[in-house]
């Protein structure tokens, strides 16, 4: 297991990842491996649970949902990571809200277990072509260089494998922000 941000105390909580797809995988993976518990969450009642435990070997250990999400389960968790595709205002966030779940996003997630310096870039236009070439760039100067978020690359896919000498350059949109709260990136670049 890597450490955590001294900051941040996640030992005993249990998670609730809503949105299956890609970066969810992703999230459930990350937090199977550094031993939390986790329920794995899509409001998509017609998908298959064993098409989605096929995704990740990690998933045999996680409780999927399908279509409504109940009360009991949202009480029995602590934090919910949402997928980058979740709005934050719909009823089912709203309800976890109210049940005191803290609410996360994947780039908080994958933030807490980061172990090297981030670059971030957001903004209206140019955050892919901006995040690729520095990433490039990056790439010329420093051994370990990973580029994630929503250039396609769930950052808690790579995280595990950051340390000191590493560097994440990540593309992250105004949404994803919406739910950060300690994501504190070494360097931020904002395109209008």
């Amino acid at each position: 297991n890597i450490s955590m941000k001294k900051t941040v105390q996640l030992e005993g909580k249990n998670f609730l990842v809503y949105g299956a797809g890609i970066s969810g995988i992703a999230a459930a993976g990350l937090l199977v491996r550094q031993g939390f518990s986790v329920v794995l969450c899509d409001g998509n009642e017609n998908q298959e649970q064993e098409e989605i435990r096929a995704k990740s070997k990690e998933l045999e250990k996680v409780r999927i949902i399908l279509g409504n999400l109940s009360e009991e389960v949202i009480k029995d968790c602590d934090i919910a990571v949402l997928s980058p595709g979740v709005p934050t205002d719909i009823e089912v966030v709203e309800k976890m809200r109210g049940a005191g779940l803290e609410i996360w996003g994947e780039i908080e997630l994958a933030s807490v277990f980061e172990q090297g310096n981030v670059l971030a870039v957001t903004g209206t236009n140019g955050k892919t072509t901006t995040t690729s070439l520095l990433g490039a760039i990056m790439g010329h100067v420093f051994p370990k260089v990973k580029v994630v978020g929503n250039i396609g690359i769930p950052y808690t896919s790579v995280v595990e494998d950051t340390d000191e000498s590493s560097v994440t350059v990540a593309e992250i949109s105004s949404f994803q922000l919406e739910t950060v709260h300690t994501f504190r990136p070494r360097v931020s670049a904002i395109l209008n």
